[in-house]
């Protein structure tokens, strides 16, 4: 994948994905404020997507400044979509809102570890890795630049530690987002309405309104 885009290989040198429509609402805004500093750091970066002309722009100016860590790809192309998730070792997705959010969970599937920002759907689908036993990822707050540097240099640590990175993408790999559970989840709903309406027993929804 990096041969193909003229970017070096460096096993000690994590790849960054991005997969997104250009928008701030991607947060696009936040990580061109980002981006000179990540650029200075040991990561290399891969960008797929198109949207407005000021991020497509952004990003074909950052791919000839940085030549050999950061680059990418206007347009969209579902083949390379695949290849990026599958070859890239960390993902990010820093989403202004993001009401439900599938390439943290393609990402999952993958073992290739979101970097995300706590909302909506992202929120509900990544547990931070600040708990050792849950965490799937990387996940952070506040809706500016020194976040998206932060969590990358949060990565950065465990990356370099071999055994804590297997333990966290076998974690991820091993995430169950299908619908076999949430199919499970809405059986249970309607379960609990059907015995609301009939007045009977009262199941384990019986707290909600």
């Amino acid at each position: 994948l990096l041969e193909e885009f003229g970017m070096p290989y460096d096993e000690q040198v994590p790849l960054i994905g991005v997969i997104s429509r250009l928008a701030s609402q991607k947060g696009l805004d936040i990580i061109e404020e980002a981006a000179h500093s990540l650029a200075h750091m040991p990561v290399q970066m891969l960008f797929l997507g198109s949207g407005e002309p000021q991020y497509e722009g952004m990003l074909n100016q950052l791919s000839h400044i940085y030549p050999g860590r950061i680059n990418a790809y206007i347009g969209f192309s579902e083949v390379l979509a695949h290849r990026i998730e599958a070859g890239s070792d960390l993902f990010l997705m820093p989403s202004r809102y993001e009401p439900c959010g599938l390439n943290q969970l393609i990402s999952l599937k993958y073992g290739t570890i979101p970097i995300v920002r706590a909302t909506g759907g992202l929120a509900d689908s990544v547990v931070d890795v600040s708990d050792p036993h849950r965490g799937t990822g990387f996940v952070f707050g506040p809706y500016d630049s020194n976040s998206i540097i932060w969590s990358v240099n949060r990565a950065l640590e465990m990356y370099h530690d071999p055994q804590a990175w297997w333990h966290l993408v076998q974690r991820a790999m091993h995430e169950d987002n299908s619908w076999r559970v949430s199919g499970q989840h809405y059986e249970e709903v309607y379960e609990w309405a059907a015995a609301e309406r009939a007045g009977g027993r009262r199941g384990r929804f019986s707290s909600r309104p």
